[in-house]
């Protein structure tokens, strides 16, 4: 889908399009728990760490620079999941995520755009949770078990 405008500099006729925003979420698991973070901006709640892809970046080392920025952890053996693209999957864009796995190292804080970073037990997730990340873990869930 695209608009035209002018340019305001030469007059020239510019496509103007509107593309879902790629973004990047991480599974973050400790035991038998997985890790979220409340966030700090709307729409609040508990998510999975993660974020916009910037500019020039790849989707693997955007999920290594927002789970950093977000819970202190460093991430590696990461592998994507899957793509969800629900155009109402984010009240605020329609945004298209990848969803990664990975394993991680260092000690968990809340940082950046979380208020606060916790491991949560599988059958403990908190009621207010943001996105579709609900649906995200419980696909994983469904996918892990099967795989075993």
């Amino acid at each position: 889908m695209s608009k035209t405008a002018r340019c305001p500099q030469c007059g020239a006729s510019i496509n103007l399009f509107r593309n879902p925003a790629p973004t990047v979420d991480a599974i973050i698991e400790s035991g038998d728990g997985i890790l979220l973070v409340n966030r700090k901006n709307p729409p609040h709640g508990w998510a999975l760490p993660g974020g916009f892809v910037d500019y020039g970046e790849s989707v693997e080392d955007a999920i290594i620079r927002e789970a950093k920025e977000e819970t202190g952890l460093d991430l590696f053996d990461v592998t994507q999941f899957h793509c969800y693209s629900a155009p109402d999957r984010d009240p605020r864009q329609h945004t298209v995520t990848i969803v990664f796995i990975a394993r991680w190292a260092g000690e968990f804080k809340a940082g950046d755009d979380a208020v606060e970073a916790r491991f949560f037990p599988w059958d403990q997730l908190p009621d207010h949770m943001a996105f579709d990340h609900r649906q995200i873990l419980e696909d994983y869930r469904i996918d892990r078990w099967q795989s075993r």
